[in-house]
């Protein structure tokens, strides 16, 4: 088994959401059980932004599941869902 990189979208609550904080709780829970390889910004629609997440992790089964659990539990995230996967 190798590494598996995986880019998830991450929503936060709402526009008062302080996406900076929000970087930070992140990076913070995701260390915790994989590399955070970047966090960026994507605008949306009327001041709404998405964080899209890349991490690196050891290829698993329900590695996926499990992050997303754990970045759906981070205060301020409304929703996060996979949009890219490979291993590498």
């Amino acid at each position: 088994m190798g590494d598996v990189a995986i880019t998830y979208k991450v929503m936060p609550d709402g526009l008062e959401v302080d996406l900076v904080e929000l970087k930070t709780n992140l990076t913070e829970e995701l260390t915790k059980i994989c590399r955070v390889n970047s966090i960026e910004e994507r605008p949306l629609a009327f001041g709404l932004k998405a964080l899209i997440v890349q991490v690196i992790m050891k290829d698993g089964e329900g590695v996926v599941d499990k992050l997303e659990q754990l970045i759906r539990d981070v205060p301020g995230v409304q929703n996060a869902d996979v949009e890219d996967m490979g291993l590498i």
